[in-house]
């Protein structure tokens, strides 16, 4: 186990790594977007000196590096900023209701998040899982081609175009589910898995296809193996032979993409999330870019980033968990 957990090691350091890389690059591309937050507000009419004081009050006039600095130290600390836009509405109206951090804005919002991510990997994971097991046991027949050929054109075609045909035929046409996915607190768990199925499924259609061809092709892989061959000459059907013999044994590749697959629902829940107008955190990153809120873009894309690296990182180490000889060395 010493040369595992070296390995387990070395990707953590890595990962860390990693983190740090892309809170610069994250920093520095926020910083570099057109517009001003200042200005904004504003309007074009402002004076320079108006805008000069808001920068000053908000830290915008400070150097670069110095920003990023303070900014990292916070996020070290569990402190994400403040939120221009929320500051700027608690200094107008007088009125201080501690939702100014960026972390009382987002909290909610990643939970919805969350949510949707968990309901999609409900659906999606065994979903994919079957799909797979089924084309693989009915290779190069109908079935399996019709599979691939459904599962192709959903993640050949664009999430907005899934989601509008989705709307289309579930909620205008067969009103079966609601269109917009407006998610409050207080909801009930029935009500809200309802008014989230819509989203859930388009993120099912988009992520389905990877998890099923990684299913197919690893079992299938695997049909040739000699002990594959011994379980066919007991007789053992050919379902018992793939469940039983060459799935388990096909399962470090499948947990990598299935892994890859979950930090996508994530970090590429922004645009299904502005189609359903559903209250998450990439509903909330696309409005704080649209009013120039720099704090909130910083840690929503510090969540995507963080959530993507932690998910592949914990692909990683399954694999490598799952790899018999790495956890039993000669």
């Amino acid at each position: 186990m010493g040369s595992v957990l070296r390995i387990i090691l070395q990707r953590l350091a890595l990962g860390l790594l990693t983190l740090l890389i892309v809170s610069i690059v994250i920093f520095v591309a926020v910083n570099l977007l057109p517009g001003d937050f200042a200005e904004s507000i504003l309007g074009q009419g402002a004076t320079p000196e108006a805008v000069a004081s808001i920068r000053r009050d908000l830290g915008l006039d400070q150097p670069l590096i110095t920003r990023y600095f303070d900014w990292l130290g916070g996020v070290l600390q569990g402190d994400l900023g403040t939120s221009f836009a929320q500051a700027n509405f608690a200094t107008f109206t007088g009125t201080d209701s501690g939702a100014t951090t960026v972390a009382a804005q987002i909290a909610p919002r990643f939970a919805n998040t969350m949510f949707l991510a968990m309901v999609t990997a409900a659906i999606a994971v065994p979903f994919s899982i079957i799909l797979g097991v089924l084309a693989a046991l009915y290779r190069n027949t109908v079935f399996d081609r019709a599979t691939n050929i459904f599962t192709l054109s959903s993640i050949s075609s664009p999430e907005f175009f899934l989601a509008y045909i989705l709307i289309l035929f579930l909620a205008v046409l067969n009103p079966i589910f609601p269109s917009l996915s407006n998610i409050f607190e207080g909801m009930s768990f029935g009500e809200r898995l309802e008014k989230s199925m819509l989203p859930a499924l388009t993120l099912t259609l988009v992520v389905t296809a990877h998890m099923m061809r990684m299913t197919r092709a690893a079992i299938i892989n695997l049909l040739a193996s000699p002990y594959i061959e011994m379980a066919r000459l007991k007789g053992l059907s050919p379902m018992r032979v793939i469940v039983k013999h060459a799935l388990p044994n096909a399962l470090a590749p499948i947990i990598n993409v299935i892994a890859l697959n979950l930090a996508y629902l994530i970090t590429g829940v922004v645009v299904v999330e502005v189609v359903f107008v559903y209250p998450g955190i990439g509903q909330l990153f696309v409005d704080s870019v649209k009013i120039r809120d720099i704090p909130v873009v910083q840690a929503c894309c510090l969540i995507f980033a963080t959530a993507f690296i932690l998910l592949n990182l914990t692909a990683d180490i399954m694999s490598i968990l799952s790899n018999p000889r790495l956890r039993h060395p000669k």
